[in-house]
């Protein structure tokens, strides 16, 4: 029997299991899973009695909030796409995605009803403008979330006609794009399914789980927590906007055992003076990824507070889990710095390293080469950009435009972005082992590595550096600290201190930004 992979299943089956138990805690609200699928279905019915069909794209801009974690589950059962806007962008970057995707029905947070009203009128193509607000305090021009769904049926929605396709499109999910226009990554229900189970088995997501979401879930559905944790009936314990009192007060209060974040999240929770204040579980586990954290900061997470850290590596067009390093894979003592590393691949995942040859590199440490993966998590193409999808997936692989190694225990070593690696009198520099090491000195707070050009050697490191309020470090101290630790080829010969880095609003570093200034003028670019 073949039965179509869905991802309405995770909710059903918690609806099924869990019905009474806890699903959702934002703020002073609590749903079970039985309250949150009646939600659900009202919000589908809702949808549908607007005239929202099987293929629309209905747009979601919230911060993390009950509300959205219904638009996941509410759109995918009648077939529609959503499209998680990230609330981050401004308001003529929300134009263009709401104008590229075709979105037909917008559902807003009442924190960001104005940014939408600033650019309503410019098209006419959004039919419907849903504000979600938790006072009941009705938007001028605006439909009301919560009157919309008090005024349907609470029964299931009819299923779409025609019946929805495992490999029908999700939702569109839009890049950060650091270097051009984002793009809508197309995930299907496939990819997020597999994607989801892949999470349930590397990370351990089990019934009695307490997810505090510091991620936001419009990165990438959220990593699949959104599917992978209901479907095994854990609590999402939901937290608006980053800060540390209110982490570590959530941690207490709800025995949270489980969260996803990225490396400059840790850092707040790391840096928390008040820690000793809270009677904290030692059972949590932290998943990070986006970038490649400090080695520190696994120390520091593990041996200050006894919480186990698990290093994930993956895109937006992946769903996102490739790869996984788990403490499993380097038991002893002091082996944060391979744990920091990509990881192996996933349960139905290949992973290739391949050169400019598209030949596989060897297993040895330091043959340097593009990561590349087959598997069924790997998106369906970018919405309407046929000509982009052709340069990511070609040759029966995806193309990550990561540089890495296969180190000496089969892992994933990221050494940097295909276009970030610097190359100093011939020799390929990585600038994560730099920041690595700088990040180690007590003064610094933010880092980033670029290549600047020389007349000599072609280019050489730069690093350019945020420090502590209060402190100070030379050019020299700094160069000084990285001979310390390194090769003197890789390290800086200049350091600039900056009082802030460029970042993406997904908190990506912009090196492409760093380097600008530095290349003006000259034949060879660095971009």
């Amino acid at each position: 029997m073949e039965v179509p992979l869905l991802v309405d299943d995770f909710l059903r089956r918690a609806a099924q299991v869990y019905a009474d138990k806890t699903a959702v805690v934002d703020g002073d609200l609590r749903f079970t899973y039985g309250e949150l699928t009646d939600r659900v279905n009202r919000l589908s019915n809702a949808l549908l009695s607007l005239g929202v069909v099987q293929g629309d794209r209905v747009c979601i801009l919230s911060p993390n909030s009950h509300f959205f974690l219904e638009s996941f589950y509410a759109t995918s059962q009648i077939g529609a796409i959503l499209v998680p806007l990230n609330y981050r962008l401004s308001g003529p970057e929300h134009r263009y995605i709401l104008d590229h995707a075709g979105v037909r029905a917008v559902l807003v947070d009442s924190e960001y009803t104005e940014v939408i009203d600033g650019i309503r009128g410019e098209r006419d193509r959004v039919e419907f403008f849903i504000s979600a607000s938790e006072d009941g305090t009705p938007r001028e021009g605006w439909l009301d979330w919560n009157e919309l769904i008090i005024g349907v049926s609470t029964t299931p929605p009819p299923p779409p006609s025609p019946p929805i396709n495992e490999n029908d499109v999700v939702s569109i999910n839009y890049t950060s794009g650091t270097t051009g226009r984002p793009k809508g990554v197309m995930l299907t229900h496939r990819n997020c399914y597999l994607n989801a189970y892949n999470m349930i088995a590397h990370l351990g997501i089990r019934h009695d789980d307490v997810e505090l979401w510091t991620l936001p879930m419009f990165h990438c559905n959220g990593w699949g927590g959104v599917y992978a944790l209901t479907g095994m009936g854990g609590t999402h314990v939901i937290l608006r906007s980053v800060d540390a009192k209110t982490i570590y007060a959530l941690i207490e209060r709800e025995g949270v055992t489980f969260a996803c974040m990225a490396p400059t999240v840790l850092r707040v929770i790391l840096d928390y003076p008040d820690k000793s204040d809270h009677d904290l579980p030692s059972d949590v586990r932290f998943v990070l990824a986006g970038a490649p954290p400090p080695v520190a900061f696994i120390e520091r997470l593990e041996t200050e507070l006894g919480w186990t850290f698990l290093q994930i590596y993956g895109l937006t067009e992946t769903a996102p889990l490739l790869t996984v390093s788990h403490p499993d894979f380097h038991t002893e003592r002091g082996a944060w710095a391979r744990r920091a590393r990509a990881g192996v691949p996933g349960i139905g995942v290949e992973v290739a390293i391949l050169d400019d040859e598209g030949v596989p590199v060897p297993m040895d440490g330091e043959t340097v080469g593009e990561i590349c993966a087959r598997s069924n998590v790997v998106f369906k193409g970018y919405y309407e950009q046929p000509d982009q999808t052709a340069v990511a997936i070609h040759d029966g692989y995806f193309h990550t435009g990561d540089l890495a190694v296969w180190d000496e225990t089969r892992s994933v070593y990221i050494v940097d972005r295909k276009k970030d690696v610097i190359i100093s009198g011939g020799e390929n520099i990585s600038s994560p082992e730099i920041e690595d090491v700088l990040y180690q000195h007590p003064s610094v707070v933010e880092c980033a590595v670029i290549g600047i050009p020389h007349e000599k050697w072609g280019e050489t490191p730069h690093a350019l550096l945020v420090l502590k309020v209060g402190d100070s470090l030379t050019q020299d101290e700094a160069i000084a600290f990285c001979r310390e630790h390194l090769a003197g080829f890789k390290c800086p010969t200049s350091v600039e201190i900056l009082d802030a880095l460029p970042r993406t609003a997904t908190g990506k570093l912009q090196k492409f930004r760093l380097r600008e200034k530095y290349w003006q003028g000259w034949e060879r670019r660095v971009n």
